[in-house]
C-alpha cells in the first residue's frame, strides 16, 4: 500500500501572488483601522496622523459626537467628532492618543478599472476584517443631502469587495497599502461604493482639521443641463450651458437680476455645462469676492456680477 507524504512549503511558495499582496496590505493597513462604537450604531474609521486625528464617514457619527475607537492591538479610547461635512460623507474625529499608526493616504485619480484593491474594517462589528476585489469602476457620482441642501460626491470609486454594515468609514486601499478611498455605501451585492481621497477630498479633511467645518458658496439658483443653438456653440466652443430654472428670492443670483431661463455658460471664465460643474466651483474662495458670470439671455451674450455667501446648511 503506498504510503501518503504530506510536504509543507515555504510561504512564499504556499501563497500565490494575490494572497501575498493581500497579506501585505492587511498586514501594514490593519493596525490604523479603528472599529468606532456610540449609542447611536458603529463603523470604521481610518488613522491619518500620529497625534489621533481619524478620518471616518460622515453618517458613521451623525448622531454623535463621541464615539469608543476600538483597535487591533485591543487598545482603546475615546474620540470627539471634530467635524463632519454631510455633502461629501467625510468626518474627522480626534481621539485622546500620542502614538497611533497613520495610513498613508494614496491618490484615488491613479486608479485603474480591474485594479485590485483590499477593503478593511469592521463589518456587522466583526473587527479588522479583510475582503479584496477590484476597481470596477471610477467615476460613479453619490447623491449627498444636508437639510435642504444637496450635492454629488464625484469620482465615486465603485468595487466589488465584499463591504457590510459597519465597513461604512473604513479604509479602501491599493495594493501598495495606501487608502485611496473611505467606504461608505453598499449599493448592492457586489456593488461597494468609497468617496475618493484625492485634491477634493483632501481639502475638505484639512479644513474640518482646522475648522471643524467646509464652506462652500451658494448662488440661489436652481437649473440644469440644456445644450447650446448650433451657431452659440459653434462661436463659444462648447456644447451645452446651465438653464437657470429658480432663482431664490433674496439670494445673490436674485441681487444681480439673474432670471429663470437665462443660460449660465460660465464662472470666472471656467466652462459650466452642468450643474455638477456650477457646484464643483462653488468653494470657500468665492464666498464674498466679486464673482463674473457668463449669460446668455434671449440670444444675447452678458456678463453678471454677483457676490456668492455661504451655503447654510
Amino acid at each position: 500500500m503506498a504510503k501518503l507524504e504530506f510536504v509543507s512549503l515555504p510561504d512564499e511558495e504556499a501563497f500565490d501572488a494575490y494572497s501575498q499582496a493581500v497579506m501585505r496590505v492587511a498586514e501594514r493597513l490593519s493596525p490604523s483601522v479603528a472599529s468606532l462604537r456610540s449609542r447611536g450604531g458603529g463603523g470604521s474609521g481610518v488613522v491619518i496622523t500620529p497625534d489621533g486625528f481619524l478620518l471616518t464617514s460622515a453618517h458613521v457619527v451623525q448622531r454623535t459626537r463621541r464615539v469608543h475607537a476600538t483597535f487591533t492591538d485591543g487598545r482603546e479610547f475615546e474620540a470627539n467628532v471634530v467635524g463632519r461635512d454631510a455633502l461629501s460623507d467625510l468626518a474627522v474625529l480626534r481621539a485622546d492618543a500620542g502614538d497611533l499608526v497613520p495610513a498613508e493616504l494614496g491618490d484615488a485619480e491613479r486608479l485603474r478599472v480591474g485594479q485590485l484593491v483590499v477593503a478593511i474594517g469592521n463589518p456587522n462589528g466583526f473587527a479588522g476584517s479583510v475582503t479584496a476585489g477590484v476597481v470596477s469602476a471610477v467615476g460613479r457620482s453619490l447623491p449627498t443631502r444636508s437639510g435642504a441642501a444637496t450635492r454629488w460626491v464625484d469620482d465615486v470609486i465603485q468595487t466589488d469587495a465584499a463591504l457590510n454594515p459597519g465597513n461604512s468609514g473604513g479604509a479602501l486601499a491599493d495594493g501598495l497599502g495606501r487608502v485611496v478611498g473611505i467606504n461608505t455605501a453598499v449599493a448592492g451585492v457586489g456593488l461597494g461604493l468609497a468617496v475618493p481621497i484625492n485634491a477634493a477630498t483632501r481639502r475638505i479633511v484639512g479644513a474640518l482639521m482646522t475648522d471643524g467645518r467646509y464652506a462652500r458658496a451658494y448662488l440661489g439658483i436652481a437649473g440644469g443641463p440644456r445644450p447650446l443653438p448650433p451657431r452659440l456653440a459653434s462661436r463659444l466652443g462648447r456644447n451645452g450651458g446651465v438653464e437657470i430654472v429658480e432663482v431664490v428670492e433674496g439670494g445673490p443670483a436674485a441681487a444681480a437680476g439673474l432670471r429663470p431661463e437665462d443660460l449660465l455658460v460660465a464662472v470666472e471664465g471656467t466652462a459650466v455645462e452642468t450643474m455638477g460643474d456650477l457646484l464643483r466651483l462653488m468653494d470657500g474662495s468665492l464666498i464674498g469676492a466679486r464673482v463674473r458670470l457668463e449669460v446668455v439671455r434671449e440670444g444675447r451674450e452678458l456678463s453678471v456680477e454677483l457676490v456668492p455667501v455661504e451655503l447654510q446648511v
